[in-house]
């Protein structure tokens, strides 16, 4: 049977199922652009569903001088927070402080410091860090979140965890983020918007043919080839982006990318409350110690230089060792590998920007247009996930006199699918699910509530019993929410049910992730055989 969209023509095609090319996507189609999407394996499946997990400003890089990144992204913080408040939730952060705290060797502020106070050999005084924090509290024009406090550890429950050396602390705000959960409802929306996304896909070629770019796309599974034209292309395929730009693109270019790899390890709960640690290291680097998924603590990040984006990341054993050792430098029992239950790590794309270290390397994106040969092309460079809208609001103005007809943008406030709520509205949600589903306990509706939303409702339906959601999977994993994540996220594979669109397989055994498995190829295969019935 002829595919029915072969040889179509898009407005924008898009290479890279991650943060920003997802966003540029539902920016684009919420514009009125006919838009596609290819990812070659899963949403979220490389550096966006591998981050620490923050929508934060990056305090740190204020030491860089990069105030308009940081500025950017305060503003960001709140606009986020209120189009997200299922998946994004408002964390205090706490800093403590000791005089023998350095900088980070090459940063332009600690050049400065050891220029005027070359007495101070790279420690970071208090007053320093109370300035930057002072900085960080006004530069965003915060409306929402607490300003920075100042904790005495030596009464506060926040030091009870740590050494007795640390008496004092700083505390500032922040946000925490369900990164892949982020990535797939960016999809959905476009999706809703009228915005194609292929998954498990790759792009095998494309090249410009006149005013068009003529895209050969081939199904990963099957192996189809399907051809199709598109107006514009979009190259925000992450720690592929240069890949991409030699190799399918067939161009040359001067310009780029650093891969940088950041390790996390995840442990056993390690503490009581529900703020975040962020620790300076003696060599200047810093690590955030975070509560994750309620029973278990995060703890990352590295920064080493990662040179093959075809190597899969992974957290070596000497990066786990260095994070157990940092951690263990302000904790007062011992972080060691016994507490270590996953480890994750990502690789993060950034701008070549010249840097001698991986932790100097910008964090702020650059986005080069190529339109003098034809078809316009976008190359996407770095970013980080807080300001991924901002990115997409860029990359649509740059594209903007190619797609004169396109409306203005939209993006800011416009809620993702599931947060049409408050941002204090979790609690009422999660009672109230609880009154229509008596059935659920309370960290199972917290659990809904926090990944779809006020679309938990809709993935329950009629249900009267937990019986009625289908087969248990585990770790409050049902048929009904699986069935929900296949026909809505996106979902093909286990692996995408619990390490992207949940982290459920924290809590489930191989055994039940490979019955899930099973279950799901099921369903696929039952799926198709109804649609080839209806044909």
């Amino acid at each position: 049977m002829p595919d029915a969209n072969a040889d179509r023509i898009v407005d924008l095609f898009v290479i890279g199922g991650g943060i920003n090319g997802c966003g540029i996507a539902r920016d684009a189609a919420g514009r009125g652009l006919s838009v596609e999407l290819a990812e070659m394996n899963d949403l979220a499946s490389a550096t966006s569903s591998a981050s620490t997990k923050l929508f934060h400003g990056g305090l740190r890089y204020l030491e860089y001088f990069e105030i308009r990144l940081v500025r950017e992204a305060l503003i960001e913080r709140e606009t986020l927070l209120c189009a997200m408040p299922h998946i994004s939730w408002p964390m205090r952060f706490v800093l403590p402080y000791h005089k023998d705290m350095r900088f980070e060797g090459e940063t332009p502020t600690s050049r400065i410091v050891n220029l005027v106070m070359p007495w101070m050999k790279g420690r970071r005084p208090a007053w320093l860090i109370r300035l930057g924090l002072f900085l960080y509290d006004h530069l965003g024009g915060r409306k929402i979140l607490p300003g920075t406090a100042t904790l005495d550890l030596t009464r506060a429950p926040e030091g009870r965890p740590l050494k007795d050396k640390y008496t004092r602390a700083f505390e500032y705000s922040d946000c925490w983020i369900e990164d892949s959960r982020l990535v797939v409802l960016n999809a959905r929306d476009a999706a809703a918007r009228g915005a194609v996304i292929r998954t498990r896909t790759k792009v095998q070629s494309a090249e410009r043919i006149g005013d068009l770019w003529r895209i050969t796309l081939v199904d990963q599974a099957t192996g189809h080839r399907r051809i199709l034209r598109a107006r514009g292309l979009v190259n925000a395929a992450g720690p592929w982006v240069k890949d991409v730009i030699s190799g399918t693109l067939r161009l040359n270019s001067t310009e780029g990318v650093r891969l940088v790899r950041g390790s996390h390890i995840v442990t056993k709960r390690l503490f009581d409350h529900d703020k975040c640690y962020f620790f300076q290291g003696t060599d200047g680097r810093i690590i955030f110690a975070i509560p994750y998924e309620t029973d278990f603590t995060l703890i990352g990040t590295t920064d080493a230089e990662h040179t093959d984006a075809s190597q899969k990341p992974e957290c070596t054993p000497e990066e786990a060792a260095y994070l157990c050792r940092f951690a263990s430098e302000y904790f007062k029992v011992p972080v060691t590998s016994d507490d270590i239950v996953w480890t994750y790590s990502g690789v993060r794309p950034l701008y070549d920007d010249g840097a001698k270290s991986a932790t100097a390397a910008t964090r702020d994106y650059v986005l080069s247009l190529d339109d003098t040969n034809g078809a316009p092309l976008l190359n996407v460079f770095g970013g980080k996930i807080t300001t991924y809208r901002k990115l997409a609001e860029a990359a649509l103005a740059k594209l903007a006199p190619h797609f004169p007809g396109a409306k203005v943008g939209w993006t800011a406030g416009v809620p993702l699918p599931g947060g049409d709520f408050p941002v204090d509205g979790v609690e009422g949600l999660v009672q109230s699910l609880r009154r229509g589903y008596p059935f659920l306990s309370e960290p199972w509706a917290r659990r809904l509530v926090r990944a779809y939303g006020t679309e938990a409702i809709d993935i329950l339906g009629d249900a009267r019993a937990a019986a009625d959601l289908g087969p248990d999977f585990g770790a409050t994993l049902t048929g009904a929410e699986v069935r929900w994540q296949m026909s809505h996220e996106f979902a093909r594979e286990a692996a995408d049910v619990v390490w992207r669109r949940t982290r459920l397989g924290l809590r489930m055994s191989e055994a039940q992730i490979a019955a899930l498995d099973d279950w799901m190829k099921q369903e696929r295969r039952s799926v198709g055989a109804h649609a080839v019935a209806k044909e």
